[in-house]
């Protein structure tokens, strides 16, 4: 029996979809990954933006509850979640898959700021 390989990359599609509406994104393998893989800098970029905004939102909290601030974690879910609802007829399933990203970013971004937390100290008035 023959061992599993990977697609090739450099020539076109070997399946079609059987719905209409579906827009090729590239004409090869290749090329997509090349575009995903330019995605992923960009998406990586972005995310150190982020987390550059939740270090500094550490400058304005008195104590480990606003750290984590819960109402903040699920109004940000609730809104990532509409936002990957207006692209879910393209990707079924993305607000799910958006959601879960969000509250792993989001617990690594707290657990982040509970570090910078005790790396500042009070204002005095």
């Amino acid at each position: 029996m023959n061992a599993p390989q990977e697609p090739a990359t450099s020539t076109g599609p070997v399946r079609r979809f059987v719905t209409h509406g579906h827009v090729p994104q590239a004409e090869t393998l290749g090329q997509l990954r090349d575009k995903i893989d330019a995605l992923d800098e960009q998406i990586v970029a972005l995310l150190a933006q982020r987390a550059l905004c939740v270090r500094d939102a550490t400058r304005f909290k008195l104590d480990a509850f606003q750290v984590s601030a819960p109402q903040r974690q699920a109004a940000v879910f609730a809104r990532v979640r509409v936002l990957a609802t207006r692209h879910e007829s393209d990707f079924p399933g993305l607000p799910d898959i958006v959601e879960a990203t969000y509250r792993t970013l989001v617990a690594g971004c707290i657990a982040g700021e509970e570090r910078f937390f005790h790396e500042t100290e009070l204002i005095l008035p």
